[in-house]
């Protein structure tokens, strides 16, 4: 079969690269293309655009750069429309995707949609164009199938995949990763700042301006694959702080606590069961506009799927260094560190199970081989 799966952002490369493993087990003979990234890449099939190239962030950035999303949409239908795919899978990354997924379904062709944009969060009403324009959906978090079924959708919970991807992870030494990367023997904090340009510009100084207040400490900052080591320098300057790219698990199984920018990383830190506080700062503009459609209580992913503040978020103009060290401060007691494993352990419970992938991948075939026959 012919697959043409379309993933944007590193989060979107890690899961579709997972899924990609799955559907090559299901189906051996499958022709996959792809929009992506190099761990997509490093499974096999046809790269056709990477996410770098497509990594605007916020409203305002996005409205920008207008020209270049639309130069990708079409050419984007115009590749699907030459490849001719038994179905096309899409990956969350929602303003570039759902455009693409009522075109596709417009032309006949079968859409899945593996983890679901975030329309709990925000606008609703695309609830409407999502059962409009998507066979299937496959979600990842567990009131994400209470929710679509208030709109009366049916979608599939499969778990979340990041549980397989830290399960199946090689376990790092923690002699031999200190010494390959000149870390000394203080605890770790992590500072992970994002993966974006923008974010990283904005939260990674305020982060980095605690280092002289935390002097029993070592701060390591998580370089994000889609970034080069001389853009962090630019930031970074002569801190006293190592930098690790590409390494962010390894990193995470070994640090004490972490500051995190908003977003799939929250819940990553929380699976290793790494005290942290949620950090978010966007552009001025974007921020506004956000704060006016989004209805949720929380930001982290932590929080929503428990209900609750599990973590504490420190959104705009609280997102600065005295609140900042200040939750840093809460996080390095041992009595608050306690209470923070056991909810991080409830998390992990409601999560679901192994599988993911595997699930999905099982499913799209399947319903495949049902409509071939």
């Amino acid at each position: 079969m012919k697959y043409y799966i379309i993933a944007g952002e590193a989060s979107g490369d890690l899961h579709g690269s997972n899924l990609m493993k799955a559907l090559y087990k299901e189906d051996t003979n499958a022709d996959i293309r792809f929009w992506g990234g190099d761990l997509m890449k490093n499974i096999g099939g046809t790269l056709v655009s990477h996410y770098k190239e497509r990594a605007f962030m916020g409203f305002f950035e996005v409205l920008m750069n207008l020209s270049k999303v639309l130069g990708f949409i079409k050419f984007c239908k115009k590749d699907i429309t030459e490849f001719k795919p038994d179905v096309l899978i899409f990956i969350d990354n929602s303003g570039f995707n759902l455009r693409v997924a009522k075109w596709a379904k417009q032309q006949g062709f079968r859409t899945n949609y593996y983890i679901s944009p975030q329309v709990w969060a925000s606008r609703a009403s695309r609830v409407k164009d999502i059962k409009r324009d998507v066979d299937k959906m496959f979600v990842i978090l567990p009131f994400e199938k209470e929710f679509y079924e208030k709109h009366n959708y049916k979608v599939s919970f499969v778990g979340h995949p990041l549980i397989d991807g830290i399960a199946g992870r090689k376990q790092v030494s923690e002699v031999a990763f200190r010494k390959e990367y000149n870390l000394t023997d203080k605890p770790i904090i992590a500072l992970l700042p994002g993966s974006r340009k923008q974010e990283i510009t904005k939260m990674l100084s305020v982060m980095l301006s605690l280092i002289d207040d935390f002097s029993d400490y070592q701060f390591v900052v998580a370089g994000a694959p889609s970034q080069d080591l001389s853009f962090y320098k630019h930031i970074i300057g002569d801190k006293k702080v190592s930098f690790i790219s590409n390494k962010t698990y390894d990193l995470l199984s070994l640090s004490y606590a972490a500051l995190v920018g908003s977003g799939t990383a929250t819940l990553e830190t929380a699976l290793f069961k790494v005290p942290q506080v949620v950090c978010y700062k966007g552009g001025n503009i974007s921020y506004q506009i956000a704060k006016r459609i989004i209805t949720l209580k929380f930001i982290s992913l932590v929080n929503l799927i428990m209900d609750k503040e599990v973590v504490k978020e420190l959104i705009q103009n609280d997102f600065n260094k005295k609140n900042l060290k200040a939750e840093l401060t809460k996080i390095l007691d041992n009595d608050y560190r306690e209470k923070l494993f056991l909810e991080y352990f409830e998390l992990e419970k409601k999560l679901g199970g192994k599988g993911a992938s595997e699930k999905v991948a099982k499913q799209i075939v399947s319903d495949l081989k049902k409509e071939a026959n």
